[in-house]
């Protein structure tokens, strides 16, 4: 225990703190976006309070969950190994061990799971974690446990969540919940509802508690952080019943992000994710307006074509999303912009995919993340457009994007050649423990030697190389965010 507290101070602990009285065990993993680790935090803090400690050993776990993903097959199919696996120890290792299904594939594959398969004891949608408790109890006395209603309220901003496999530097802090954009590729608006906004106190108090506890950087979060707006509760929706007095005293997010960049000068900001449609010029000159907030701004597109973003129900033209990256470049001279994107949506044609391809060359992103397009049922596209694209075609498309973002990223890292950048100390180096890595401001991984340096410092780099990826240099001093 005393080498786990030791290592939690220097950033690095993979181990929470346990409750000495607790003595059930729990076993967590999860998968795909940052607001299902974010859940899986609140998850571990509900159970704590239940006698459950975690433990990163499966075959010694009371209670294994994975908090699941939908948004792609690919996701759905490594869960489904996963809960193969836990089944293999429960027969054979530990009987009395109980498996639930938590997030996006709980609320959808419910029945499935629990009915069809029998391969879980529990199934827990994402607005329904506050009520474990009773479903253990349910679990406990023999019977299947489930709940997946969706709420239009719970953003557990009361609870305090465990930091689960944290470094002690950087932390994910959950603004929002659900998402009312109907793309028709996307599943999120019927797994996690619609959506509603955390309050800005519980925000800020969560914030203060991790600045308190040696975290140097928070990441705003949510489905689509632009649309977050607090006028005493509700669903973003409603906001037109909202009384005059709940109208003029609403926060909107440029006003909760400066709220956190002003409170906290010392605390490096991030947010994610942002809907072109929904990105307002203010959030922009938040953003250029102070140090600590960090200047990326992760943009996804998901296709160059404008016949494609209508058949995907994105509320933008290319034109806009264009005119919008010009502003960001604009207001925040040197912003990165990141994107999403997918390849062979149903009846994309060449035409389609060469204006995806042009439309990386206007912009030329630092990075992104690339997909090709899989059905997911319960969505528009699912039940109204056939997979028309040969499987051979989208991953040959797929390819040809990643190869130039592959390109792009190259130029962007060529850019800081020269240049002396900020960086958190995040871990060792995975290549080399004689080296220290961290993000920049525009979330560039950067490598330099350790020295001196430790996990959780800033530290001024000067960039001496580069790779597409990676930017490599030698640390020059402590940053002002480190010495005022």
């Amino acid at each position: 225990m005393e080498k786990e507290i030791d290592e939690k101070k220097q950033g690095t602990s993979l181990v929470l703190e346990h409750k000495k009285e607790n003595t059930k065990k729990l076993f967590i993993e999860s998968y795909g976006c940052a607001m299902n680790f974010s859940d899986s935090e609140v998850v571990a803090s509900i159970l704590t309070n239940e006698g459950y400690n975690t433990t990163t050993i499966l075959e010694e776990a009371d209670l294994v969950l994975v908090n699941t993903c939908s948004i792609r097959d690919k996701a759905e199919q490594t869960v489904r190994k996963r809960l193969e696996k836990y089944n293999a120890v429960k027969r054979e290792v530990n009987p009395g061990m109980k498996v639930g299904v938590l997030g996006c594939m709980a609320e959808r594959l419910k029945e499935k799971f629990l009915d069809e398969e029998k391969i879980v004891d529990m199934v827990v949608g994402p607005d329904a974690y506050k009520d474990l408790p009773n479903l253990l109890k349910e679990v406990e006395d023999g019977r299947d446990a489930i709940n997946v209603i969706l709420s239009k309220e719970e953003t557990y901003g009361d609870i305090s969540p465990v930091r689960l496999m944290s470094n002690g530097v950087t932390a994910l802090v959950s603004i929002t919940r659900g998402c009312d954009n109907m793309c028709t590729f996307c599943v999120v608006p019927f797994t996690r509802g619609r959506e509603r906004s955390r309050e800005p106190q519980s925000i800020l108090e969560e914030i203060k508690d991790l600045w308190n506890n040696g975290f140097k950087e928070v990441t705003l979060l949510g489905q689509n952080v632009d649309s977050y707006l607090w006028y005493g509760g509700g669903l973003k929706k409603d906001f037109d019943k909202a009384s005059e007095m709940q109208k003029a005293t609403a926060v909107g997010f440029d006003q909760l992000l400066e709220m956190v960049a002003v409170q906290f000068p010392k605390m490096r900001i991030r947010f994610s994710t942002s809907n072109p449609q929904d990105m307002h010029e203010e959030v922009l000159h938040v953003i250029a307006k102070y140090p600590n907030v960090c200047k990326h701004v992760h943009l996804p597109v998901q296709s160059g074509s404008d016949r494609i973003l209508k058949e995907m129900n994105r509320l933008h033209t290319r034109a806009e999303y264009l005119q919008l990256i010009d502003k960001i470049h604009q207001i925040i001279p040197d912003a990165s912009v990141t994107q999403d994107m997918i390849a062979g949506f149903p009846t994309e044609t060449e035409a389609d995919h060469q204006d995806t391809l042009s439309l990386m060359e206007a912009v030329k992103y630092g990075f992104g993340y690339m997909y090709s397009y899989s059905e997911r049922p319960g969505t528009l596209a699912g039940r109204k457009m056939e997979d028309d694209v040969a499987e051979e075609t989208k991953l040959r498309r797929l390819q040809e994007i990643v190869d130039l973002q592959r390109i792009h990223s190259g130029i962007r890292t060529k850019e800081f050649l020269g240049k002396t950048v900020e960086v958190l100390v995040e871990k060792v180096s995975k290549k080399s423990d004689k080296d220290l890595s961290g993000r920049n401001s525009q979330s560039f991984m950067v490598v330099f030697p350790r020295e001196n340096y430790k996990i959780g410092d800033f530290v001024n780099v000067k960039i001496t190389n580069c790779t597409s990826g990676t930017l490599i240099g030698k640390a020059v001093g402590y940053s002002e965010m480190q010495i005022s």
